[in-house]
């Protein structure tokens, strides 16, 4: 039995810390998720960059979005968009069967962003939108200003599943520890 079968049998959840357009066109990625238990993928805006860089796999999708007129930030997250569409979907058969433990795809906002709670705010909710597949998870940075934007995201997101049976469980486990805690004085 391969290690990393082994891991993942003892309940360890294994994510590629990398996604490139090779990956997902030559069957890299696919074979990583039947071969190697990899139940998710992470990414970020360095990851796509040097991605982008390294490679010709974008070429002709930068080219023809340079004809459409786009350029800069957006060029660059239609890219990554595109591509955690295909990733996601790869994993999607593993989101449904985990019922969402496992088979996400992650994505960062913009590093401008950091500091900008509203902006970062519109840009989970445009990335969610875009990307359309509810196994994205987008990253959202620790600053100072990333938390707000955090909380007010995660509260948007609990109003929006307060009757999933996972949840009302998870919370009340949540109740239940934090009450522990407190009663421990820890």
């Amino acid at each position: 039995m391969k290690p990393t079968q082994q891991l993942h049998d003892i309940g360890q959840s294994l994510w590629l810390d990398n996604i490139t357009r090779g990956l997902l066109t030559n069957g890299t990625l696919r074979r990583y998720i039947d071969e190697l238990s990899i139940t998710g993928l992470t990414s970020n805006p360095s990851i796509f960059d040097h991605a982008i860089k390294e490679s010709n796999f974008y070429d002709d999708a930068i080219h023809q979005k340079v004809n459409q007129g786009k350029s800069g930030e957006a060029l660059f997250f239609e890219l990554a968009i595109e591509d955690l569409r295909q990733a996601a979907d790869l994993f999607r058969p593993i989101y449904n069967r985990t019922n969402g433990i496992d088979g996400w795809v992650s994505l960062e906002v913009s590093p401008p962003l950091a500091y900008d709670t509203p902006g970062t705010i519109v840009e989970v909710e445009r990335l969610r939108t875009q990307v359309e597949r509810p196994n994205l998870f987008v990253k959202i940075p620790g600053t100072p200003e990333g938390v707000p934007a955090n909380q007010r995201l995660e509260r948007d997101a609990c109003l929006d599943c307060m009757e999933d049976p996972r949840i009302q469980s998870c919370r009340l486990k949540w109740i239940v520890i934090l009450s522990e805690r407190v009663s421990a004085r820890i």
